[in-house]
């Protein structure tokens, strides 16, 4: 059978009925255990106020703690106010590979520098050419290679990835735009290479795409090379490329003629001068005198 305790049964040994001498720290005797919490945590106050203050034994322990705690607390604020922020993480040709070849774009701009009018042009070139000569070319740009040593073995790798077999690689064309290294590369299967013909690859890959990119026009070197591989496709006459401009640098140091004409004029200034220096002041003298 369970015995059922009343809180007075319960607190009875801890009240107690003998008598003690009241402390300096002792309040009037509480009847109920409530009070003796209360009474406990007030009398708790008083030490860590001494401590807060610093008075008492372990006062300066606990100030050099707070302090040390405080300090803590703003280098590391400080620290995260200052880190710079987590870095974006940012496409690179591993994706593109991964990403397979673009449905309904043509265009695969993983640099970032092609414009929405240039997108729109070549996707609308290439999807007529296609629905036309069943031959795909797909425009790839990248800032830079990690992977490959050069445009050339990236459009091989990106080529067969995205078609792995020879059949559906036949009639598809890959051109490869690198942005910081300033080149190119165009490669394809061999429906494509037979209908744009090697002239006009070499042609292509060696004026539009590293010339333009050199002055930073990725969108004109993707957009008059997706031309002249689709005028070449459909038999047309080549539109052509940019050329090369040699840009010769004027030297900043003067011919042996200069040289020698400066000279020249230099000494009959300085002769003038001189001349100037001591007749003018001879001749003033010499009046000065025949006067008196």
């Amino acid at each position: 059978m369970e015995t059922l305790l009343s809180p007075s049964t319960l607190f009875t040994p801890l009240l107690g009925s003998k008598k003690t001498k009241p402390s300096a720290t002792t309040a009037v005797s509480a009847p109920s255990s409530s009070r003796h919490i209360v009474f406990c945590s007030l009398k708790r106050q008083p030490a860590a106020a001494a401590a807060w203050r610093g008075d008492g034994e372990g006062g300066v322990g606990s100030w050099a703690s707070f302090l040390q705690h405080g300090l803590a607390a703003a280098a590391l604020s400080l620290a995260i106010s200052l880190a710079p922020p987590a870095p974006v993480a940012v496409a690179s040709e591993f994706d593109v590979l991964n990403g397979g070849p673009p449905e309904d774009t043509y265009v695969v701009d993983d640099a970032g520098v092609l414009s929405r009018v240039t997108k729109s042009d070549v996707k609308r070139l290439v999807r007529d050419l296609e629905s036309r000569k069943n031959i795909r070319i797909n425009f790839i740009t990248v800032r830079k290679l990690t992977s490959k040593a050069d445009a050339f073995e990236y459009a091989d790798q990106v080529l067969e990835k995205w078609y792995p077999t020879v059949e559906e690689g036949n009639n598809k064309g890959i051109v490869v735009l690198v942005t910081s290294q300033k080149e190119g590369a165009i490669t394809g299967g061999p429906a494509f290479v037979q209908a744009v013909g090697d002239a006009i690859l070499d042609s292509t890959v060696s004026e539009n795409l590293p010339v333009l990119a050199t002055d930073e026009k990725y969108n004109e070197a993707i957009y008059t090379t997706a031309k002249r591989l689709a005028a070449a496709i459909d038999g047309l006459p080549d539109p052509g490329g940019p050329s090369f401009k040699e840009n010769k640098r004027e030297s900043n140091f003067k011919t042996k003629e200069e040289t020698e004409e400066k000279r020249g004029q230099f000494t009959l200034v300085v002769g003038g001068l001189l001349v100037i220096a001591f007749v003018v002041p001879m001749a003033q003298y010499y009046a000065y005198i025949s006067k008196k």
